[in-house]
C-alpha cells in the first residue's frame, strides 16, 4: 500500500484511505465518519448543496 501512495497528493491519499468501493462507470463510494457528517447538522448542510 505504501508504494501505491508514493507521489500522491494529500487529497488522493485521504480519498484512497477512505475508499469503500470503486466500479467502472459509477461514482466512488467513500466512508465518511460521523464526526464529519453529524446526524443533527447534516440535513441543513446537504439542503444547501441542492
Amino acid at each position: 500500500m505504501g508504494s501505491l501512495l508514493m507521489g500522491s497528493t494529500l487529497a488522493e491519499k485521504v480519498w484512497e484511505s477512505h475508499l469503500v468501493r470503486r466500479q467502472e462507470g459509477e461514482p466512488d463510494l467513500v466512508y465518511v465518519d460521523l464526526h464529519l457528517v453529524h446526524e443533527v447538522t447534516s440535513p441543513q448542510a446537504f439542503d444547501g448543496l441542492r
